[in-house]
């Protein structure tokens, strides 16, 4: 692991983020989503990187956040997912319908998926 391949991580992760934004203004509220759940996976993974040396080949945000969790030493991530559980599996479930089942999102739900999406950056860039 070098500072460089955590940076790497980083930059892609809020690239994902920044494109789901743009994704969501175009009413693109499917790829939004999608967008939202590469952006979560992969800022996860970012931390636990640079914490650990290593991440998961994990699907799970919950998985990843608990591992992160313990990685910083409890430092509060535990109460994040307990109080953003229901967004977390939808963030989680965003990857598979998006790709697999032919469900569209509503716009309020990608709004709320962009919402948390910036929750998620604030809790894990203080970890």
């Amino acid at each position: 692991m070098s500072a460089e391949e955590i940076e790497v991580l980083r930059e892609r992760a809020n690239s994902f983020l920044r494109n789901a934004k743009r994704l969501f203004e175009e009413g693109d509220y499917d790829l939004s989503a999608f967008n939202v759940q590469q952006f979560s996976k992969l800022m996860l993974k970012h931390k636990l990187l640079a914490k650990t040396g290593t991440y998961p080949r994990a699907h799970s945000l919950v998985r990843l956040m608990r591992d992160l969790d313990a990685a910083s030493g409890g430092k509060g991530l535990l109460s994040f997912i307990d109080s953003e559980i229901l967004l977390l599996t939808k963030v989680d479930d965003a990857y598979i319908v998006s790709r697999y089942i032919p469900r569209r999102y509503e716009k309020a739900e990608a709004q709320l998926l962009l919402n948390f999406a910036e929750r998620l950056k604030g809790a894990v860039e203080r970890v």
